[in-house]
């Protein structure tokens, strides 16, 4: 598992790098879609952080109307923020539907406040535009490289 972490990381990178480059757009950080393409087959997940990424993205957005936030200070707080959300749904996220076990939970713990650094600088639509593609990208990349299987 930690060889199929280390090769999305680096696809992702590299996909990242390429969208940068030729596209002139981020795909939400350049570690996202990586982390984001091991979990294509959990949509849930998926959602749940991007929804993190936004209400971050919100909040913050909102705080700057009060108080001066530019920069490194808002890049910290964004960071810090969805680091907070996402650790709030790991402790309270266990939901009882019809006794399905559904458990809410976040990629990563710094991801959704990468996601919504870019939703802040350069929209919504064109990060979660990039971010989808370049994941699908990532994911089609470990597949191939897998040798056809599906991940695990």
């Amino acid at each position: 598992m930690e060889d199929l972490i280390i090769t999305s990381i680096g696809l992702g990178l590299l996909v990242s790098l390429v969208f940068s480059e030729v596209l002139g757009i981020a795909a939400g950080g350049m570690v996202v879609p990586g982390y984001f393409a091991l979990y294509l087959d959990q949509p849930a997940m998926i959602l749940t952080t991007l929804l993190v990424a936004y209400v971050t993205y919100a909040i913050v957005h909102s705080l700057s109307s009060f108080v001066i936030i530019y920069g490194r200070r808002r890049t910290v707080l964004m960071i810090i923020t969805a680091f907070l959300l996402g650790a709030l749904l790991r402790h309270f996220g266990q939901v009882p539907i019809a006794d399905s076990g559904l458990d809410i939970k976040v990629v990563g713990y710094i991801i959704p406040g990468l996601i919504a650094i870019w939703i802040d600088r350069q929209g919504l639509v064109e990060t979660l535009s990039a971010l989808t593609i370049a994941s699908v990208l990532v994911r089609l990349g470990l597949i191939l490289i897998n040798g056809g299987e599906l991940l695990q």
